[in-house]
């Protein structure tokens, strides 16, 4: 599988919402063309109780979808963060992976002066992990 081509940009940007949102998990959405291009970064509200879970505002959800839609664009990352734990999808996130064709990022942030970031396929409850090509521009 090809891996998925992030810009150092992208990936620092991911970095610091995780920091931002820290103890919270934040979540976001990185959209692109369907050549696989990565265009607009858009972070994303989580309504979710705790720091164990996170959950996308619907109507920011609603509102990216059709503000993508008439870019012709596609949500082909969904990112969020781990901030105490591992990078790897949870029984939980594996649940909620409706988006087949969209990779799925998780920033971990166990070790705070290091984050990092993993990719993954989840399709059918099934993880497959990604690798990621960071980008220089």
């Amino acid at each position: 599988m090809k891996p998925l081509r992030l810009s150092a940009e992208h990936r620092e940007a991911i970095y610091k919402h995780a920091r931002d949102e820290a103890p919270r998990e934040c979540c976001g959405v990185i959209a692109g063309k369907a050549d696989g291009t990565l265009t607009t970064f858009h972070r994303l509200t989580n309504v979710a109780e705790g720091n164990r879970l996170y959950l996308i505002d619907d109507m920011e959800l609603y509102q990216l979808t059709r503000d993508l839609t008439e870019r012709d664009e596609d949500p082909l990352v969904i990112y969020h963060s781990h901030p105490e734990t591992p990078a790897y999808p949870s029984v939980t996130d594996v649940a909620n992976a409706f988006y087949p064709d969209s990779f799925y990022v998780i920033c971990s942030l166990e070790r705070p002066e290091e984050p990092y970031l993993r990719a993954f396929r989840i399709v059918d409850e099934e993880i497959e992990e990604v690798g990621v090509e960071i980008v220089h521009s």
